[in-house]
């Protein structure tokens, strides 16, 4: 027998969770590459729900959430316990060796609460990025069609085909191309920036007269909120004429629902908003908590036309990261969270909304539930102002406010709270958030 580790023999947490954010700042510039950005300089020791402690015991709140990723919070003690539950049973089979219980019953729940009535199937991932290619591969294999049609400003991914898909070139594809062919952009449908419903669907039909057969076009693939793009929903009636367009020729819509998905928008998936067929849905981030966990949904007849062996991945579907998301939807569930999506959203809009007759660059605030955009103009020249966004960003860390911006010109902050932040603690970050607005 082996002989077991010791406690002198184990890493001491200690030694990653003190010094100095300067020290380890260094270390990271000498150990990591640049081409891997790192908004803040700071190292934490800690996190619980909405606020994490850095090694020097600085607190902030985060409106970050990791991208995103942390709907629940961090350390939400139903996902520990959970995950904790699992590690003592076995940590890795791989699914595609040796299956498990929990991936299939996983399986169950989101067939069952994904938007649509008809037969469904799911497949477990490890990334955002892995469940839009994944999309991509089943669409052309039920279609037997090689093209696919993304949207300006849209954000698939970093691997070669989703960076593809990407419609944002800084800094997402400099310096990485050539890319994967087949690969079309239409604009997004965007009020604010002249592009209006009728505008993008007829750009769509234009491309099929200058670009590409819609024969050849397996699927449109976009965001029922565009994430990276600056938290723009796309309108209702966009996504009806989409769904024309696609059963005219033969098409598949794929929703995105890496950034929107699990209780963000007021429901547990954006597309559930439009009462629109949706072929195939990608989801990442939150569903998880954390633990790195993808998947696509979609028609089971669809779903099932991918060849056995043509789908899945070494660590796809991990049974810690499937445990987390069990214990995420209970969550969602037990703590109303879509509700509270919609509490939180409103009151942090009406906020916004306040001091626009004070701040006249605040040109809109906009999304649904808690998916929040506040978008940066000159109203003089109708230019959008970047970096107001950052100082704003700035003034708002020093006050101990994580934030994020977005869009394609980096105009927009995007407003990403744990739906279970306490209202306390969302108050006060409201009371930061104003103070950062009025001072830049």
């Amino acid at each position: 027998m082996l002989p077991s580790a010791t406690a002198s023999q184990a890493p001491s947490d200690q030694e990653f969770f003190s010094g100095t954010n300067a020290a380890w700042e260094a270390r990271r510039q000498a150990a990591t590459p640049r081409g891997v950005s790192v908004l803040e300089s700071f190292y934490p020791a800690r996190a619980a729900n909405a606020e994490i402690w850095d090694i020097e015991g600085r607190r902030y709140i985060d409106f970050a959430s990791g991208i995103a990723v942390l709907n629940t919070g961090h350390c939400h003690p139903r996902i520990i316990a959970a995950v904790t539950a699992q590690l003592a049973r076995f940590t890795h089979t791989a699914y595609q060796v040796v299956p498990y219980a929990s991936y299939v019953a996983l399986a169950e729940k989101i067939n069952r609460r994904s938007p649509g009535g008809w037969a469904k199937k799911t497949i477990f991932l490890s990334t955002g990025a892995e469940a839009v290619e994944n999309a991509i591969k089943i669409a052309r294999a039920a279609t037997g069609r090689p093209g696919v049609i993304a949207f300006d400003g849209g954000f698939h991914g970093r691997t070669f085909f989703s960076m593809a898909l990407t419609g944002k070139v800084v800094p997402y594809k400099t310096g990485f191309g050539p890319f994967p062919g087949d690969v079309f952009h239409a604009p997004f449908p965007n009020e604010i920036h002249g592009v209006g419903v009728e505008d993008g669907l007829n750009h769509i039909r234009r491309l099929f007269r200058t670009d590409i057969d819609p024969k050849r076009v397996a699927a449109f693939i976009f965001e029922p909120v565009q994430g990276e793009g600056g938290f723009y929903p796309m309108p209702e009636a966009f996504v009806r004429g989409l769904r024309t367009i696609a059963d005219e020729h033969g098409i598949l819509l794929i929703a995105d629902e890496i950034q929107a998905g699990f209780a963000r928008t007021g429901k547990l998936f954006a597309s559930s908003h439009h009462d629109v067929p949706i072929d195939l849905m990608t989801f990442a981030k939150s569903v998880a908590a954390g633990l790195p966990l993808a998947g696509v949904v979609g028609r089971a007849e669809i779903m099932d036309e991918a060849a056995p062996g043509g789908l899945g991945g070494t660590y796809a579907g991990n049974p810690l990261a499937i445990a987390a998301a069990h214990a995420v939807l209970d969550v969602i569930d037990d703590e109303r969270l879509e509700a509270r999506a919609i509490t939180l959203g409103d009151r942090l809009k009406d906020r916004l909304n306040a001091l626009r007759a004070w701040i006249p660059v605040l040109a809109d605030v906009r999304g649904p539930g808690s998916m929040v955009g506040a978008e940066f103009i000159d109203p003089a020249t109708g230019e959008p102002l970047p970096a107001f966004a950052k100082q704003v960003q700035s003034l708002a860390l020093e006050r101990g406010l994580i934030l994020l911006t977005c869009g394609v010109y980096g105009n927009v902050i995007r407003f990403l709270y744990p739906l279970t932040i306490p209202d306390a603690v969302f108050d006060e970050a409201l009371g930061s958030l104003e103070e950062a607005l009025l001072k830049a």
